[in-house]
């Protein structure tokens, strides 16, 4: 019986010296790797060479090589070694030669920086890009000759996609901005006046309950409420409750705010909530902390210490679509869709009404155009500009991030960063030590237009977005049911896009340099 258990015990001692001896010492592909990083542009031979070796002895396998920032002031070595420098690409050659002395392994990110893909020779043309628009409003019938308002305009880069006129949902264009309201609030010796201001940067804080109250001199009829705040602290802000009196002494309860789901770059976008019509003198904004979500993985700081910062409230008597700026992707956020009780099919406008009028206006923006009979037009002037987002972690490869929808310009991103660094290393000793390509953490914001993305989505949904484009400026087409439709294509559109115009144009490049492709996971940050 002994020898028999002896005769089961040494193999099994065996596979165990086996695997202590694994590891102890064990196989490349089998290593750890590290994130490597060049802090403020303070790199040396000697140091990469130390760190490198200090590598090899702890049993690491391999680096993800990552600059990060310029220099300090004052710079930690002098001179410093910017990125992109001829001196930095030598330093970058010296580290793949040493790590081809000691059998180690490299990776590079997919531009200067951990985040996320950009690079000074991205133009704004190439960069990501958003859908903007303006609004203006005209009266009655007949010739209209007015210069319509250029859109927003990032980076000095504008480009127009259509101008489309319809006759005026209930509402148009009256709101706080047009109908100054008297504000107070039950916070003592605070001046709330600024949250009508559109473009203060003021903000109204609290960390106890509180309210603020616009008061009209006529009853006010109001269909949505649009709440500006900064996007890391917006929870609370979108949590308010809502109260209405007409005579400032008896308020009934419209309802609560309810904030979305969203992460922590959420500074793209205001946000609007759709509420059913209502009309009143009194408007109470009503915080109080008490209920407020437990803090989560979008990392908004009003959560995790509750605290209301809110820098704008505006009601408007027009309807629309509930958290459009989230369901049109120009924000990374989650929200329910936008119910017929809040806007009712007769308050939409009908997309077989909808007048393309683009060849009525001329390059300066001047349009001339016979309208129909109606008793007010508006008139929108769409486009899309550079939504402005650099590698902000990067040093002196800072640049506009590359658009996400286009292929040509990942590929550009990739040959302006990753390919010169193979080139500059020379193929061979490149082919042996460089043998990851990373894109990390996305940190660039959202995107929800591109020069390619019009033709995107007729290919990919089978129908033309242009008279549905309204809807990603929050108005209602048809009905709440056909907006929310239409706005749930253009984010699987750009959910679709991120990939084959990004991510696997990068991976492509990868292997065709003989290396591996790895990326973070964009959840919960997009």
């Amino acid at each position: 019986m002994l020898i028999a258990w002896l005769a089961v015990l040494s193999p099994m001692q065996a596979v165990a010296d086996e695997l202590a001896a694994g590891f102890r010492d064990p196989p490349d592909a089998a290593r750890p790797w590290v994130f490597w990083y060049w802090m403020h542009a303070a790199v040396s031979k000697q140091g990469i060479t130390a760190d490198l070796e200090a590598m090899r002895r702890a049993g690491i396998g391999g680096a993800y090589l990552m600059p990060i920032k310029g220099p300090t002031n004052p710079p930690q070595i002098n001179p410093p070694v910017e990125q992109l420098t001829p001196q930095w690409w030598q330093l970058v050659r010296h580290a793949m030669r040493e790590a081809d002395r000691l059998g180690l392994k490299l990776g590079m990110h997919a531009c200067d920086g951990f985040a996320t893909a950009g690079g000074p020779w991205i133009t704004p043309e190439l960069s990501m890009q958003k859908l903007v628009w303006s609004e203006t409003q005209v009266g009655g019938w007949g010739r209209v000759q007015i210069v319509l308002a250029q859109p927003q305009t990032n980076e000095g880069y504008y480009r127009d996609i259509a101008v489309l006129a319809f006759a005026s949902p209930p509402g148009a264009g009256i709101s706080t901005r047009t109908v100054r309201p008297k504000l107070t609030t039950s916070r003592a010796g605070v001046d709330a006046g600024f949250l009508i201001q559109p473009d203060s940067r003021e903000a109204f804080r609290s960390r106890r309950p509180c309210w603020i109250q616009y008061s009209f001199d006529e009853p006010f009829t109001c269909r949505s409420i649009t709440i500006r705040a900064d996007g890391a602290r917006g929870y609370q802000a979108n949590r308010l409750r809502v109260e209405v009196s007409d005579d400032g002494e008896q308020f009934r309860v419209v309802g609560q705010l309810d904030p979305p789901r969203h992460s922590w770059q959420d500074g793209e976008a205001p946000w609007t909530h759709s509420i059913p019509p209502t009309t009143a003198r009194h408007f109470r904004f009503v915080y109080d902390p008490a209920g407020s979500e437990p803090g989560a993985e979008d990392l908004d700081s009003a959560k995790w210490r509750p605290a209301l910062e809110v820098r704008g409230i505006e009601l408007s008597s027009q309807p629309r679509i509930h958290q459009f700026e989230g369901k049109s992707g120009a924000a990374w956020r989650i929200a329910p869709p936008t119910s017929r009780h809040a806007v009712a099919d007769s308050d939409c406008v009908r997309r077989d009404r909808i007048i393309d009028i683009t060849d009525r206006m001329s390059p300066d923006g001047r349009l001339t155009w016979d309208a129909p009979p109606a008793k007010q037009w508006t008139i929108l002037r769409i486009g899309h500009t550079s939504t402005g987002h650099r590698n902000t972690t990067g040093g002196a490869g800072r640049g506009l991030e590359c658009d996400k929808f286009n292929p040509d310009a990942a590929r550009l991103q990739f040959d302006r960063w990753f390919g010169q660094a193979i080139r500059e290393a020379g193929p061979e000793l490149a082919g042996r030590v460089l043998k990851i390509f990373h894109v990390d953490s996305w940190e660039c914001g959202s995107q929800n237009w591109s020069p390619v993305f019009g033709a995107e989505f007729r290919r990919r949904r089978g129908y033309d977005p242009l008279l549905f484009l309204p809807a990603m400026a929050g108005v209602p087409i048809d009905s709440a049911d056909v907006s929310e439709r239409f706005l749930y294509d253009v984010r699987q559109t750009i959910a679709e896009l991120v990939i084959d115009g990004f991510y696997e144009p990068m991976a492509e490049q990868a292997r065709r340099h003989g290396c591996q492709f790895s990326a973070e996971s964009l959840a919960p940050t997009f």
